[in-house]
């Protein structure tokens, strides 16, 4: 949101607070009133994702998210007081004036809906944020208000309906940025909906001011004029009520009509107007489930997220990364549960919560929970089984613990295999599981050929920007990063991130970490600035998504703190180090793998600053977590094995450094690929030992074999090759071969 230089004059104008305070809310109206929700459907988007055989991950997430939710909150008939009362706690949280809390409580039954959204006060603006930032926390506690606000306009439209037949066209004048310009050209023929409660008038002047208003400001945005043809023969009251609404209203008349929240609208001519470039017009159609193209497309998106009542709402709470709120609500309705199939269906929501909180052992007592009330009726090879060897193998697998992950996610596959056909989706999803497995445990052949088999299905049955697609994009972008081919990982990171960019919420936590997997190609290339970029990105989604203590917000750290050390920025790479400490003690147990690379990675850092014996001290502690939880030819070892190796030779300890480095070495021959840039480290390393030790025979063959890698992965600029070339000149200068040297 950008302000005008307006606010100066403001201060010089005004000595007392209410004058300020009165100019500050007429200053801050148009910034409201340009601020409001809007997604963009074009006519193919609708047609794919209205047609049987596609699924909505074309569809943007917003407008989704927006008709699901308005679907709910309309079915839902809760206690009103009880609601009231929530909301009021929560915007003393929120520190609201307690004078308008108090007004609002008091008074709320006194004047009509409309009246209250009107008002200058602060529920226009808290609401309308909400519905932009698709905050379902704040959207669901103002949801008895949405319900008779949308109400009260069903029953004024009875009331005026004489009068409204009269209406044709109205019109909305506001600022849009320029991209929001260009998705609308783009759009044309298809839809736009309003995701909040849309005001307009239908006085064009009046409409074209705030139009002209936003053309004239010094920003990057455009003004536009809505023109807006109102059919009522073509939409139907109950779902897109609408009424005039100056006697009802707080503000003085400007003859404002109010539209109830996600109108829909066709979207016509587009226009710059002759006589200013910054002025556009926007012809616009009225239509909603009335029309069979869209009503199709409303029941594919109401079937996305199926239910009733509170219980949908709790789906779509997971769906868009609001776990806390989700945790809270499915709690409520666990008290209110009274029979076993609520029961157990909770009891499973409540483990999808707590694993993406990160609360893993919390969650499989959620899920036996709900398997054990499930065992009472079914079969133990029912299909319906499968579920929960699933998501308790997934548990197991994030805690470390691999091979009751493997026997867990055996017995899905097992299931699945015997009720289901070969290409369905939840196979894929067994085959990508176990793939995930093996991947952990160093077994990348293995992994490789089970993403493949599990990539080949979703894109047999899945629509190319389904994000289980992506999924298995990622995994094997994975593969190859581990295999140090980054090229190829991040050709299929960008897939995978362009998927997950399309469908899913701008803050949603899958997102976070496809900006975290592409940073770390971008850190492996030695692009440390670039990864630096991509790592903010994660942890600020990370930050808005998870509470403080979640393993994945950590994980953000380390990634920092990491990258901030091979820039050379000790201190902050230690900050960081610290942060990421205090969240495992808490959430991980002390033998967790993630333990290893904190311990490895702050060991690195204690290294680069000279701190020898600290270092030392960090990589035993961390040697010994792997050594018992690891494959004897794990490259994590190997990496531990080549980094103590590092120490002892940064300490002149020679024979030592040569020990750990040709420990390193033999996994490295064992498990990578023959052109593996850890490969190429090794050498490096040896190399230089060698030449300490005036072995340069020895060494000058290790330095070839670096530049020999280096030239088959076509390299020219990582800050290692450098090294590499004064290293193998040093050892020509060495043995008097000075041309060489050069």
């Amino acid at each position: 949101m950008t302000f005008t230089k307006k606010h100066v004059d403001i201060l010089n104008k005004y000595h007392q607070i209410q004058p300020i305070c009165m100019q500050l809310t007429k200053a801050t109206q148009p910034c409201d009133h340009d601020a409001i929700p809007m997604s963009f459907i074009t006519e193919q988007e609708i047609s794919e994702a209205s047609a049987n055989e596609q699924n909505l991950d074309r569809l943007p997430p917003s407008y989704m998210y927006s008709v699901i939710f308005k679907d709910i909150i309309l079915e839902i008939d809760d206690d009103d007081t009880k609601s009231m009362n929530t909301l009021v706690n929560f915007c003393q949280q929120q520190k609201i004036c307690e004078k308008d809390i108090d007004e609002f409580k008091r008074m709320y039954y006194e004047s009509s809906a409309v009246w209250w959204y009107t008002k200058p006060m602060f529920l226009y603006g808290m609401l309308n944020r909400a519905l932009r930032m698709l905050d379902m926390e704040v959207m669901t506690k103002f949801g008895f208000f949405i319900r008779r606000l949308h109400i009260e306009l069903k029953q004024l439209h009875q009331e005026q309906l004489a009068d409204l037949q009269k209406v044709s066209t109205v019109y909305r004048g506001q600022g849009l940025s320029q991209q929001d310009v260009q998705h609308l050209v783009d759009t044309k023929g298809g839809l736009l909906s309003f995701n909040n409660f849309l005001s307009t008038s239908k006085d064009r002047d009046f409409s074209i001011m705030f139009a002209e208003s936003a053309s004239s400001a010094e920003t990057d945005t455009v003004g536009v004029l809505f023109i807006m043809s109102i059919d009522q023969t073509k939409i139907s009251t109950s779902i897109t009520p609408f009424a005039m609404i100056d006697n009802e209203s707080a503000f003085q008349s400007e003859d404002e009509i109010l539209f109830t929240m996600h109108t829909v609208f066709r979207v016509g001519e587009i226009k710059q107007t002759p006589e200013n470039s910054r002025l556009w017009e926007v012809q616009l159609t009225i239509t909603d489930e009335s029309d069979p193209q869209l009503a199709g497309l409303t029941d594919r998106i109401k079937e996305e997220i199926d239910g009733r009542g509170w219980y949908r709402m709790g789906k779509l709470m997971l769906r868009v990364g609001h776990f806390n709120q989700a945790e809270e609500l499915y709690n409520e309705l666990l008290e209110d549960a009274s029979n076993d199939s609520d029961r157990a269906f909770i009891y499973h929501q409540l483990g999808d919560v707590k694993k993406n909180q990160g609360k893993y052992n919390e969650a499989v007592s959620f899920y036996e929970n709900s398997y054990s009330i499930k065992r009472k009726s079914l079969p133990e090879d029912h299909l319906g089984l499968a579920i929960f060897y699933n998501n308790i193998g997934q548990l197991y697998n994030k805690m470390g613990d691999y091979s009751k992950a493997l026997e867990f996610y055996e017995k899905t596959l097992g299931l699945n295999g015997k009720g289901l056909p070969p290409n369905h989706p939840d196979l894929a999803t067994s085959y990508n599981s176990i793939g995930s497995v093996y991947e952990n445990m160093a077994d990348y052949s293995k992994a490789l050929l089970l993403y493949e088999k599990s990539l080949a299905i979703r894109k047999e049955v899945l629509p190319p920007n389904h994000p289980d697609v992506g999924d298995s994009y990622d995994n094997i972008a994975g593969l190859y990063e581990v295999r140090g081919e980054y090229s190829k990982a991040l050709e299929y990171y960008e897939k995978a991130f362009k998927i997950y960019q399309r469908v899913l919420p701008p803050n949603h936590p899958r997102l976070a970490a496809s900006y975290a997997l592409i940073g770390s190609v971008y850190d492996n290339f030695g692009d440390y600035e670039k990864a630096l970029q991509f790592y903010d990105k994660d942890l600020h989604i990370c930050q808005l998504a998870f509470h403080s203590n979640h393993p994945d917000l950590a994980n953000c750290y380390s990634y920092l703190g990491s990258v901030f050390d091979r820039m050379g920025q000790y201190s902050k790479a230690l900050e960081y180090y610290e942060k990421v400490f205090r969240i495992y003690q808490q959430a991980l147990p002390s033998n967790h793998p993630q333990m290893v690379s904190y311990y490895s990675n702050i060991a690195l850092t204690y290294k680069n600053m000279g701190q020898h014996e600290t270092s030392l001290k960090h990589y035993e502690i961390a040697l010994e977590i792997a050594c018992a939880i690891l494959q004897a030819n794990h490259p994590e070892l190997a990496t531990l094995y080549n980094n103590m190796g590092s120490v002892y030779f940064s300490m002149n300890g020679f024979p030592k450094a040569l020990k750990f480095y040709k420990k390193a070495l033999k996994i490295r021959k064992k498990v990578l690929l023959r052109n593996h840039p850890d490969l190429a480290a090794s050498y490096n390393n040896l190399g230089v030992v060698h030449t300490e030790l005036n072995e340069l025979k020895s060494a000058r063959q290790y330095y070839l074999k670096v530049l020999k890698i280096y030239e088959e992965r076509n390299v020219t600029n990582h800050p290692n090759l450098a090294a590499s070339y004064n290293n193998l000149g040093y050892v020509h200068e060495k043995k008097g071969e000075h041309s060489k040297a050069n």
